[in-house]
């Protein structure tokens, strides 16, 4: 069917069809979408859910796309970009935030009523509902730690809510990796903590992540998880692969866990480089390296 009757039969909501992803990724690569819509509202992702159930459409779900690679050829259906949603509130030592607000928001949000547990993200470029979907963590600090629960949108439409032992937590997992359930919004419980020790943490934080991470070009974050026993970047270095590039994607020479756009790179330029460096440290070590990135949509026929 023609996508283009969303804006038709549901002419409220905020729609662009044939759309560049590479517009909101944090590679700058990625195809077009048929159609991406935007909502504003828990009830206007109801209404998304509803109709491309009712309509038989592919649905995507992104947040600040910030770990994410979408390939070249793009992706088919509809795309639902949560970053409209980002209403928060504080209460005592609460806060529930909307799934597409920034984690790096959250956390200086926290800061600044003296909220502790959420200092080690305040560098991390996600969405919350990214960061819940993944288990984002730095520093030693995982968002598992300060999550009380998770509420959601089921397939069929419906709202629920997961306690953080439903969800199913463990290293860069949740349950929403294997479900279908969109995240709309998350309850933190965190402590009371010092302004002062709060600042000077994530100061120190920010400045380590500056120091030591190619925050100049566009990349998809850490693009490996931790292998059991190794550093991946370590791995990587000691290969002799930083400022290896195929195309516009290269390893970065300043933190070999990341891959950097440094010339009009595409997505199938970061894609060949991912497999060309898994290959390689698994010849040399007989390490499996998996992906944290996603890596999702189609390749360009």
């Amino acid at each position: 069917m023609e996508l283009s009757r969303i804006v038709n039969e549901l002419p409220h909501l905020n729609v662009k069809l044939n759309e560049p992803l590479s517009n909101y990724t944090y590679t700058k690569t990625g195809g077009n979408a048929d159609a991406i819509v935007f909502p504003k509202t828990r009830a206007e992702v109801v209404e998304v859910t509803n109709w491309v159930r009712n309509h038989g459409i592919p649905l995507t779900i992104l947040g600040n796309a910030s770990n994410l690679i979408v390939r070249d050829g793009g992706i088919r259906g509809i795309v639902l970009i949560l970053t409209e949603m980002k209403q928060v509130t504080v209460d005592g030592n609460v806060i529930i935030a909307e799934s597409g607000t920034a984690l790096i928001d959250v956390s200086y949000l926290a800061l600044e009523h003296e909220l502790s547990g959420l200092e080690f993200a305040c560098g991390i470029p996600g969405s919350i509902g990214g960061a819940v979907y993944m288990n984002a963590g730095a520093y030693g600090g995982e968002v598992v730690e300060v999550i009380e629960w998770v509420e959601v949108v089921t397939p069929q439409g419906d709202i629920k809510r997961y306690s953080n032992e439903d969800c199913e937590f463990s290293y860069r997992y949740s349950i929403f990796q294997t479900n279908d359930d969109i995240i709309l919004a998350v309850k933190f419980a965190l402590k009371d903590g010092n302004y002062q020790a709060m600042s000077e943490h994530m100061a120190h934080l920010m400045d380590l992540r500056r120091s030591k991470q190619p925050l100049e070009y566009p990349s998809c974050g850490s693009v490996f998880k931790r292998p059991v026993g190794h550093f991946t970047g370590q791995l990587i270095q000691e290969a002799g692969l930083q400022g290896y590039r195929i195309g516009g994607a290269e390893i970065s020479k300043k933190h070999a866990g990341f891959i950097v756009n440094i010339a009009g790179a595409t997505a199938t330029d970061y894609v060949q480089l991912i497999e060309f460096i898994q290959k390689t440290i698994w010849d040399l070590n007989q390490v499996r390296l998996e992906t944290e990135v996603r890596i999702i949509g189609e390749e360009v026929i």
